[in-house]
């Protein structure tokens, strides 16, 4: 019995990581494939590992991370897939280009789910040093193809449930 100042607890919606059912496409920027081969590698292990099938994700190389937002916008207009996994790698050199890469990479995923209401996951690699990008698809700092793809699974729950 509640007491007379209790205060009623707010309904929490969270997702389940259940991939079973779900549809995914994967966007991988063919740019540092070394790199984005492992991030790919990673994302399907997590859709695998939370009870998803290779038979339900399609996957779509493009030159590089510029080019992922219109892969992805295509893919979600499409009503297709559940939802949509980018993943590239832009590493730093010495000139700006890494920063308009990155950016625009950024603005145009997050424009893409914004625009559909398709979660469309960011899931490039920004990093200061080839090793830094090494790191971060499959050793001293995990797989963030693997996290990418979890969240992915996670949104597409929440998304049902709202």
């Amino acid at each position: 019995m509640a007491k007379k100042n209790d205060k009623p607890a707010p309904r929490v919606i969270e997702g389940q990581l259940n991939a079973q059912g779900m549809r995914f496409a994967i966007v991988a920027g063919r740019f540092n494939e070394l790199i984005v081969d492992k991030l790919v590698q990673g994302a399907l292990d997590s859709i695998r590992r939370h009870g998803g099938n290779d038979h339900e994700v399609t996957l779509v190389w493009v030159p590089g991370a510029f080019e992922i937002p219109v892969a992805a916008r295509k893919l979600c207009e499409s009503r297709k897939y559940d939802a949509v996994i980018c993943l590239g790698a832009v590493v730093r050199g010495n000139t700006p280009h890494f920063d308009y890469v990155a950016g625009e990479a950024a603005k145009g995923i997050a424009q893409a789910g914004l625009g559909t209401g398709v979660p469309c996951i960011f899931g490039v690699l920004t990093t200061e040093t080839l090793e830094q990008a090494i790191e971060r698809a499959g050793t001293k700092m995990g797989n963030k193809g693997f996290d990418a793809a979890t969240t992915a699974i996670d949104m597409v729950d929440v998304l049902r449930k709202l």
